[in-house]
């Protein structure tokens, strides 16, 4: 105990915390690896197998030198760091993801560097760098065992391919053989100087490898890279290195701290001094992986768009051959997140034995290590609908549909290109992507040569298959062509070797890996990188600054202290998401409309609410800091915000801070000495890691100056913590609330290695489960609250609306859940969509079982009832009508869009959750697609999902029609006549032209064979007019123009409305019209404009009417032109204000986002609309009683002041009059003409309707009521109490009317359609 006190004691303020040795044990011998006993138990279960019939323990049929053995940690010191308790599982797997390997001295044995990261529940990391290194194997035993499992492999091989009749198949098992074996970045290259795998222990040197590990606080790797370098060569060099190496590790566990923020230590090696840094308070957080590599391996744009998906929680999957290169891009990437931070499964090396984790239908960053000559179409992933695929090795990448750029992509990566090159490297490092397929070696450039030493490691490493000119090909060729391989295999089988190939092979391993313990020019080649490192990051830290420069401002803090917010953490909004949109230039949106939604800027949004009552989190203080800063130099107002890409203007500073700190060392740590040891222990024998002495490094130094600094420090804060925590919540409570408030979708963040039983993956399983659950709880709600808009405002939202964008973004990310719950538990699937997948199987099976049946149509589930009258025929409610309308859509190419569109179409017809209940309701395909624990066979679950869906009824979406603009839609419409006043018959050519917020149909003649007849309830007959047309996409319906010719007898026609529904999403709309069509009758219009409103479906009960979207305005109707020639003695005052809210309606109109205004006909025409309200002014104390049986309307009064002016200014009456007001008598007279002399029979009621309109439009609207007003007229026709005749409510009028003037008016092409103005 007193070693684990001791060394607990330093612990915050050391370098490192454990030296640990991992490698065999020579007293339990040969062990199987449990782990990948594990992995074919779920390879099984993968495949749909018995798991329980998988062969356990040994597989006879691999070479025992490609086998994988159990490795153990055999020794760590100190025992346990009470600050970072020692996961030895966790730690033992990570140092050998895949176990011992044995290799003999016909084998390349090149040590290899990597590290690895152990996130722990509460998000924080330790790092672990490791050398792996070979050593011979000097037990008998061994030997003996591994001689013994070469026979039986023999044997095993001899009886196979006696067995079997065919050649091929004995070289398929070879082939595969070859395929199953170690990664050639583990010792470059499969050796083919001898029988493939064989071992004689009479003739044969047998080795082990065995690694040397550091575990730290903090990633320090390119000094734990030398140390731990440096160590290995103390171990094979031919003479004993100046200290036993107990004094080295002893020195880096305890007495080199950490380097203070903002300092540089150094510290000794066994050769050589090593030099760290570390940034200051003001500065970018520590990352000492190169980023200079990650830019080569992939390239810079193919980076920035993997940064682009892993700051839009995407599921990223690395892909590599090489451990370490995993781990250099997924630190690279996340590095480069600043000042967010991912908040999802991390595992930059996923063992083989937690493959089933890319199972998890959550986010997550993880690295796959993949074999030599694997194919990546032979890579069976469970979900790729949202999948980010990183083929390093390949430098390529496949990325997501529906994939939003990064703002300013051309100009970010442009100043990066320039980055790179300032330090000599060439912009075109990442190399287009080669593929086995297309051999290429890439060109010599002289930018090449400036490169950095690692850089040039880089490409000419092995690894990486960067050989030149015909060796290339002839390599390439051989390891691409399965036959010339498995001749090949072949060949090494009967001893035989191809010299010319095994020479280009050894060629490829001579070549030297990055030289370890090569230290010409370290210390600048480490500067040079460093400065390039912070650089870089500047560069991606500078576009956050640039977008959320002003995010503060839309943080909306509503909770009066920690506990309380905290406790309704879940239930509060905590941005204006809608205002920040709104204040951002129009390319940035797509882009930021999905990232406000990700939990890495919730999380963010977090952290700053909380420290008004905590400490403030570093990388926020940094980030805060920075924006403040920027403010100083740039004083920016949010509404002029643009687009402007602005390149990072601290570069040059960011270099120097750390050129000073690491040519200025700040402090150097005690020198390695000689510790009080028992002498003739830990013998030095060259190439064997000695035994060190526990005893000595189990202790750490009883008095220590940096641990001193350390836990006075510590001290200090506690006495602070104790002071304030009578203000503060329990730690563990606040600990278990934030838990619970971030646990969406992330209950692992990394994956726990010490018990991977398949009890324990069950449990995971479940985990998944209701994490999905909860999600899609979390997200209908959001929908709902954002869509119906009035609960949204009760909790601090803002103004009851959504844009657009918003509900877009929320769309999309429904689509993407739906894919992952469909994706869990998977084992068959047909393309990228397991959704689309599993939607083709049930399309496929109720097909044959329709033909078997005879019946033409099993799948309708029921007619939807009418949704206005009997008028409307009934539309069938199909889930695989509704698949077969996408599949006919030639713009939609793959399975993911087809998926997306069908969910998009299945939940505006408020289908969603019945069809997927249907899709569920065939539980033998569920069972045959999916497995035991998948998210789709939990019953319980299931329904509370179905139910969360079910709830999006509510409101109204037109998420598929406002998507698929550019598609064909059928379009059925209806006119319905006045049955009692009105012939049901006309003998005139009707023709409609229907409009929408995308375009017009154009007009349409209806045949006059279309009268259909239908009878209602009571067997009443009723006809009408029906027909359908197909025309491009309208969007939502906003108006229909009905007319008719006049021709024959029976002209005259009374229409009660005309339906128009969309026949592929079932949305019907009734245009109310009340009115007569045809000469001498009403006001003589032959056609007339109608507004829409969208009508409700008669399923839908009372709650849902309550609760859903307000419907749209409809055009006036017949009883509304009755009680407008009614108003004599009405209140003014009701007037007033209709023609003030018809006023504003039109200014919030263009105050809205472009894409979000909708119709401006409706406000203009409609009912409550622009024209309404100043008919119901014009008809106050009008003189309209009928003389001579003859309606008067108020057109006739605007033609009777018209003729008024004309004939005083040919009489020269006009003479006194101003020039103003004389062109504003031309104006008014040029456009009565205009509007009387059209070709268009549109009604004294249409003609005023569209003189409102225009003078709207050309803001001439309040200059010509003072004309109509001083017009003699006015005498004859109104009363002396009427509105317009009152000076002040005129001038009232007139004011109100030219607040207009700031907005652009266009009018819809049916309103002023063959009028020449």
């Amino acid at each position: 105990m007193s070693g684990t006190s001791a060394g607990s004691a330093a612990a915050p303020c050391r370098f490192a915390h454990y030296f640990v040795i991992c490698g065999i044990d020579t007293e339990t011998g040969l062990e199987p690896d449990e782990l990948a006993a594990l992995h074919r138990w779920l390879e099984a279960d993968r495949q749909g197998r018995d798991p329980d019939t998988a062969p356990a323990g040994e597989n006879f049929e691999q070479s025992p030198l490609k086998r994988t053995f159990k490795s153990k940690v055999l020794a760590r010191y100190p025992e346990n760091v009470e600050w970072n308790p020692f996961d030895q599982d966790a730690v033992n797997m990570l140092c050998m993801p895949k176990g011992l390997s044995f290799r003999t001295q016909a084998d390349q044995r090149e040590p290899q560097f990597h590290s690895f990261i152990i996130t722990k529940e509460d998000g924080s990391r330790t790092y672990g760098f490791v050398h792996t290194f070979y050593e011979e194997v000097t037990s008998p035993q061994i030997c003996s065992a591994m001689q013994t499992l070469y026979q039986m492999h023999n044997a095993e091989q001899t009886n196979a391919t006696s067995s079997s009749s065919s050649s091929s198949s004995s070289m398929d098992s070879l082939a595969s053989s070859l395929d199953d074996g170690y990664s050639p970045t583990s010792s470059s290259s499969s050796s083919l100087s001898r029988a493939a795998g064989s071992y004689d222990s009479s003739r044969d040197t047998l080795y082990v490898s065995k690694a040397l590990c550091l575990i730290t606080p903090m990633p320090f790797m390119h000094a734990c890279r030398r140390f731990l370098a440096q160590m290995h060569s103390a171990v094979i060099a031919a003479t004993t290195p100046p200290l036993p190496l107990e004094s080295y590790v002893y020195n880096i566990l305890y007495e080199v701290p950490l380097p203070a923020p903002g300092r540089s230590l150094k510290f000794h090696g066994i050769y050589e001094p090593i030099v760290c840094q570390r940034p200051g308070p003001g500065e970018l957080p520590l990352a000492d992986f190169p980023l200079a590599e990650a830019f080569a391996l992939l390239g810079v744009e193919n980076l920035v768009q993997v940064f682009t998906c892993t700051l839009l929680e995407m599921q990223i999957l690395l892909y590599s051959q090489d451990y370490q290169r995993l781990m250099t891009v997924a630190e690279g990437i996340t590095t480069l997140l600043f000042p967010f931070q991912w908040q999802h499964v991390y595992v930059p090396i996923l063992p083989a034995s937690l493959l089933h984790f890319l199972d998890a239908p959550v986010p997550y960053l993880m690295g796959l290590q993949s074999k030599e000559g694997t194919d990546r179409s032979k890579l069976e992933l469970p979900q790729e609908a949202n999948l980010c695929f990183v083929d390093i090795d390949n430098h390529s990448i496949e990325l997501p549909e529906d994939f939003p750029q990064f703002p300013n992509k051309t100009e970010f990566i442009q100043e990066l290109t320039e980055v790179l090159l300032s330090f000599g490297i060439s912009a075109n490092t990442g190399a287009p992507p080669r593929t086995r397929s297309s051999p290429g070696s890439t060109s010599s450039t002289p930018g090449r040569e400036r490169k950095s030493a690692t850089l040039r490691q880089l490409e000419d490493d092995g690894r990486n298959g960067n050989l030149a000119g015909e060796e290339l090909v002839v390599l390439e060729l051989l390891q691409g062509n399965a036959t010339l391989e498995r001749l090949q295999a072949l060949t090494k089988r009967t001893g035989v070797t191809v010299a010319r190939v095994d020479a280009l092979r050894a060629g490829v391993k001579s070549q030297p890996t990055e030289g370890q313990g090569n230290q010409i020019g370290g210390e600048e080649e480490e500067l040079r990188n460093a400065k390039l490192n912070v650089q870089l990051r500047e560069v991606f830290a500078s576009r956050f600054t640039t977008m959320f420069a002003d995010y503060e401002s839309f943080v909306i803090q509503s909770a009066p202290d920690l506990e309380s917010w905290l406790t309704n953490r879940e239930q509060m909004h905590n941005f204006d998401k809608a205002s920040f949109l709104s204040d951002q230039p129009e390319p940035y949106l797509p882009f930021l409309s999905h990232f406000i939604e990700t939990q890495m800027f919730a999380t963010f949004i977090d952290n700053k609410i909380m420290s008004q009552w905590e400490e403030k989190e570093p990388m926020l203080h940094v980030f805060d800091t920075r924006i403040d800063k920027a403010r100083l130099y740039n004083i920016r107002a949010p509404s002029l915000r643009s687009s402007c890409y602005q390149r990072c203007s601290i570069l040059k500073e960011s270099a120097q801070a750390i050129e000073k700190r690491l040519m200025k060392i700040d402090h150097t740590a005690i020198h390695p000495h000689l510790l009080d040891m028992k002498i003739g222990q830990g013998k030095y024998e060259q190439g064997f890691f000695p035994k060190l002495q526990t005893e000595v490094l189990n202790t750490g130094p009883s008095i220590n100056k940096w641990c001193h600094k350390a836990t006075t420090a510590q001290r200090r804060k506690d006495r602070h913590r104790q002071q304030t925590e009578h203000l503060t919540l329990d730690n563990d409570l606040k600990e278990k609330y934030m838990q619970e408030a971030r646990s969406l979708g992330k209950n692992l963040r990394q994956p726990k290695l010490s018990d991977l039983s398949p009890a324990v993956i069950a449990q995971t399983n479940w985990k998944f489960v209701e994490g999905l659950l909860k999600e899609c709880r979390m997200k209908t709600k959001r929908m709902l609250v954002e869509k119906m808009g009035r609960e949204a405002v009760e909790l601090g939202h803002g103004e009851a609306s959504i844009t657009g964008l918003e509900e877009n973004t929320l769309i999309a990310s429904l689509c993407d859940l739906l894919e992952r719950i469909w994706s869990h538990g998977l084992q068959v699937k047909q393309g990228k969509s397991a959704l689309w997948s599993h939607l083709l199987h049930y399309q496929a099976r109720e097909e044959m079982l329709a033909q078997q049946a005879d019946s033409p149509a099993p799948h309708i589930l029921e007619r939807r009832k009418s949704d206005s009258s009997i008028a409307m025929p009934s539309l069938r409610v199909s889930l695989i009508q509704d698949m077969r309308h996408i599949q006919s859509m030639s713009e939609i190419k793959t399975d993911v869009g087809r998926a997306r569109a069908w969910i998009r179409l299945s939940l505006e017809k408020k289908l969603l959750s019945q069809h997927l209940k249907q899709l569920l309701s065939r539980q033998a395909l569920t069972k045959k697609l999916y497995k035991r624990y998948a998210f789709l066979r939990c019953e319980e679950e299931k329904e509370q999902f179905l139910f969360h869906l079910l709830s999006l009824n509510a409101v109204d979406y037109f998420c598929f029609t406002s998507v698929f603009t550019t598609i064909m839609i059928p379009y059925r419409v209806v006119i319905i006549p006045i049955k009692k006043l009105s012939n049901a018959m006309t003998t005139s050519n009707p023709w409609v032209c229907v409009s929408g917020e995308l375009g017009d149909s154009g007009i349409m003649q209806i045949p006059k064979n279309v009268l259909e007849m239908t009878f209602d309830s009571a067997f009443r007959p009723h006809t009408h007019i029906s027909a359908i047309f197909k025309c491009q996409n309208l969007g939502k319906l906003t108006t229909v123009q009905l007319g008719h010719d006049n021709a024959g007898l029976l002209a005259k026609w009374l229409v009660d409305c005309v339906m128009v529904r969309n026949e592929i999403t079932g949305h019907t709309y009734r245009f109310p019209c009340g009115r007569w069509l045809g000469k001498g009758v009403d006001d003589g219009s032959l056609e007339r404009v109608l507004i829409g409103e969208l009508v409700l479906p008669s399923g839908e009960d009372d709650s849902a009417r309550a609760c859903r979207t307000p419907p749209l305005q409809r055009s006036p109707s017949q009883g509304r032109r009755i009680s407008i020639t009614s108003l004599t003695g009405r209140d003014t005052t009701q007037i007033q204000e209709g023609i003030g809210e018809a006023v504003n309606n039109i200014i919030k109109h263009f105050h809205k986002p472009e894409k979000e205004r909708g119709s401006l006909t409706v406000l203009l025409c409609g009912e409550n609309s622009l024209v309404a309200a100043l008919e119901q002014f014009f008809h106050h104390g009008f003189k309209s009683a009928r003389l001579f049986q003859k309606t008067v309307f108020v057109w006739d009064f605007v033609e009777k002041a018209v003729a008024y002016m004309e004939s005083a200014d040919q009489m020269g009456d006009l003479q006194e009059t101003t020039e103003a007001m004389k062109m504003t008598c031309q104006s008014l007279c040029h456009y009565f003409n205009a509007i009387n002399s059209t070709s268009r029979n549109i009604g004294k009621d249409g003609k005023f309707q569209l003189l409102v309109c225009l003078g709207a439009r050309d803001r001439l609207l309040p200059q010509w009521l003072p004309l109509l007003v001083e017009c003699p007229v006015i005498l004859q026709m109104y009363e002396d109490t009427a509105m317009l005749r009152d000076p002040s409510t005129l001038n009232t009028l007139i004011s109100v009317l030219e607040t207009l003037h700031d907005f652009s008016i266009t009018l819809e092409a049916s309103l002023v359609k063959g009028i020449n103005l």
